[in-house]
């Protein structure tokens, strides 16, 4: 009885906790450091989401209140800027992929960047994204404001 007890107790605690962040469940605040990586390794996955053609899970990185800059006019909202990109997802293979080769976190932990080369589908580099991201109090990482530009170093 005592261990069914204890078994159930783990399992409503394993479920409450899973939307939680690290720091919620460990008591403490992340470093920068580790922030910064969680910040690159979202961008990363940010990108897979375009080299996978998955359009749910791109829309899924976008701050409510996103803004993103194309062909000098500024595309606003996660619903307007997710419509405004489905054309990228169309074909089976990505129109173009990018990487971050920059990832910095505000000693705040609250908002980050990143930027790093794009690249056309035969891999010669086409131009360089800049992204600010916001964290949100699940501990997620969401896209506030992207730009990109041509390439530059």
């Amino acid at each position: 009885m005592r261990e069914t007890l204890l078994i159930t107790a783990l399992a409503v605690f394993l479920t409450l906790s899973q939307g939680l962040p690290h720091e919620a469940l460990a008591g403490e605040e992340l470093d920068n450091e580790s922030l910064a990586a969680s910040l690159r390794a979202t961008e990363v996955a940010f990108a897979q989401a375009m080299a996978d053609r998955d359009h749910e899970a791109f829309a899924s990185f976008l701050a409510e209140e996103t803004v993103f800059y194309s062909g000098g006019s500024e595309i606003r909202g996660r619903e307007t800027v997710a419509a405004a990109w489905k054309v990228f997802f169309n074909g089976p293979a990505a129109p173009f992929s990018w990487n971050p080769n920059t990832a910095t976190v505000l000693d705040s932990g609250t908002l980050g960047f990143t930027s790093g080369p794009i690249f056309a589908p035969d891999g010669k580099r086409v131009g360089t994204f800049n992204s600010v991201w916001r964290r949100e109090s699940d501990g997620s990482w969401k896209v506030v404001f992207d730009r990109g530009c041509p390439a530059c170093e």
